[in-house]
């Protein structure tokens, strides 16, 4: 299947860019934001809980007062009640912290949830091109840290605007109504802040961007050490997967540096200018004239709360990078989300004889490789039709566009009749029986990835018996737990030939009208094969079988023979009529024979 992952009709169009989206922010955030709406009772109490710690801080102040006061008019029981008043503040504000933490963390947890299974049922419904447009780690990374990355956006950074946002309001209403002419020097310094806010936030949306396409790339990498580790250490390649890994990793580090030295210049620039506006209101208070009508309880929690604005400006100054970078993974998540799902305009369908037809069928790739041309092919119910020729001849494309895994460029496919886009892609593949030279097996036991999806509901006696035709019957007995043995990742616990027979087990298990084998005998030792031969033998009877194989021994006891070259074929007959004629096929059998 070589074909399939070099080129693809929709390959190039699939492909996920890094590149910055033209969708503006706001929308981004706005999307996001629609996901809490079945949370709004826990957004409700998360509001109300920030709203009391938020009262809390205005407390402090005049706690301050009252004690100051107190102690000026040698009012004892204004001090002895002064402790009762700090526990019931502390109460209070302990209760708003938990309300407020409690259910944005609900809703950011819930998120990530909701997120993260939206984004894998895509996964699921995404044609083919997509995934032979982009590297697992890419997609993975999207499923695994950007969905991450997007709680920063819409429930962590809520968060921090609402706890610290209502501590603002608050404080600066309180600064308002104690002394609104001095409080308006504070004012004065939100166009700076504002500025520096503005340059910031591009900044961090850009490296965000970065750091989110390198962690791809580590991901990438990553699973690909993985999934080939016998090769780079057979072939000696830690050396360079090392290099590849630091470089990949210096490079999303880098990007983080960035973000810090961004974060490290605006946060202090913007406290600084804070600062500056204190200084004045503070210079200002001290100042007779300004403060001979107020007493020294009221001076005292004026710059208490002036001096308490300073913790919740820095934390929403800071919260602008998690919005940046919540918003970038947004985007990314959102552009996949976005991406069109498989066609299925056909309807379903009867269980079918098997009849095939291909008629003048084109398969040109976007490089222009053509991997057929004008394949005109009728195949009748039952029949077992082998397809050989040299590598790239278009024998794998043939088979999935037979599966429409690829569509056709021109030309028509028809099964029983029907044009095989007129049928219902769960339906067509529910009739199509297919075994692969590269297995495919799942962490789970021996039972679960034979009887694997829609076939879930077999018999243990039906399992069994698909088992023992496939000639596994015997080794899967002498695991630890029989069929209900695990197999580990990619059921690389068995043998080449073990797996095999698993694949083959499970598609004599669909029981499927029509039966594909791609090379299904490769990974099979001689024995092996030799028994699994005469399974194959039994199982392709009344059923349409298309055989793909290099090793020509094993295909001599087909119907017809067809010999593809560069996309057409160009002999046709059974494998005696074939020798007879002394052309390609002939060529072909003498050379594997020998």
């Amino acid at each position: 299947m070589s074909q399939i992952y070099q080129s693809d009709s929709k390959a190039s169009a699939n492909k996920l860019s890094a590149e910055p989206s033209t969708t503006p922010k706001r929308q981004t955030l706005l999307r996001l934001l629609r996901y809490l709406k079945p949370y709004w009772w826990a957004l409700a109490l998360t509001v109300l809980g920030f709203a009391i710690n938020a009262g809390t801080e205005i407390w402090i102040a005049k706690l301050l007062q009252y004690i100051t006061d107190a102690i000026n008019q040698g009012d004892q029981s204004k001090q002895n009640l002064f402790p009762l008043l700090i526990i019931a503040l502390f109460f209070v504000r302990g209760l708003g912290s938990f309300l407020g933490n409690y259910y944005s963390a609900l809703v950011s947890r819930n998120l990530v949830y909701e997120l993260r299974v939206e984004v894998f049922n895509k996964l699921l419904r995404l044609p083919s091109s997509f995934y032979l447009a982009n590297p697992a780690g890419t997609i993975s990374s999207k499923l695994i840290f950007d969905v991450e990355q997007v709680t920063a956006a819409s429930t962590e950074s809520m968060k921090t605007v609402l706890r610290d946002g209502l501590t603002v309001v608050a404080l600066l209403g309180f600064l308002l109504y104690s002394n609104w002419r001095l409080t308006l020097i504070l004012f004065l310094v939100l166009p700076p802040i504002l500025w520096l806010i503005r340059i910031a936030s591009k900044r961090y949306l850009k490296l965000s961007k970065g750091i989110q396409e390198t962690m791809g790339d580590v991901s990438h990498i990553t699973n690909e050490v993985i999934g080939g580790y016998q090769v780079v250490k057979n072939y000696g390649g830690q050396a360079y997967e090392a290099e590849r890994f630091d470089k990949t990793s210096k490079k999303n580090l880098r990007q983080g540096m960035k973000v810090v030295v961004t974060n490290s210049i605006n946060t202090p620039a913007v406290q600084l200018l804070m600062a500056i506006a204190m200084s004045v209101v503070v210079w200002l208070a001290l100042r007779p004239s300004v403060i001979n009508n107020i007493s020294a309880g009221e001076f005292i929690s004026y710059i208490a709360a002036a001096g308490l604005l300073s913790k919740p400006v820095r934390s929403l100054t800071d919260v602008n990078q998690k919005l940046q970078k919540g918003i970038a993974a947004g985007e990314s998540i959102f552009a996949l989300l976005d991406e069109p799902e498989e066609q299925d305009t056909g309807v379903l369908s009867s269980a079918l004889t098997g009849e095939m037809k291909l008629d003048n069928v084109n398969l040109i790739y976007p490089d222009s490789t053509v991997a057929l041309r004008d394949f005109t092919l009728d195949i009748r119910a039952g029949e077992t039709v082998a397809l050989v020729g040299r590598s790239g001849a278009g024998k794998s494309s043939l088979v999935n566009l037979l599966t429409r895994t690829l569509t056709t460029t021109s030309g028509q496919i028809t099964l029983d009749g029907m044009p095989i886009e007129d049928i219902k892609l769960e339906s067509l593949r529910a009739q199509i029986a297919m075994v692969n030279q590269q297995v495919v097996l799942f962490n789970t036991t021996v039972f679960n990835n034979i009887a694997y999806g829609s076939l879930a509901n077999k018999s243990q006696s039906d399992v069994e018996r698909a088992a023992k035709d496939a000639f596994a019957h015997d080794f899967i007995m002498k695991m630890p737990n029989g069929y209900q043995s695990e197999i580990g990742a990619e059921g690389l616990q068995l043998s080449g030939g073990q797996r095999q027979r698993l694949s083959i087990a499970r598609a004599l298990l669909k029981d499927a009208p029509i039966l594909i084998l791609d090379e299904a005998t490769s990974a099979l030792d001689n024995e092996s094969e030799h028994y699994i031969q005469q399974a194959l033998d039994n199982v392709m009877k009344n059923r349409t079988t298309l055989v793909i194989a290099h090793r020509l021994t094993t295909i001599e006891s087909a119907d017809r023979i067809a010999v593809l070259d560069a996309g057409q074929i160009v002999e046709l007959g059974t494998h005696t009529e074939l020798m007879q004629l002394q052309g390609h096929y002939a060529q072909m059998y003498d050379r594997d024979f020998e």
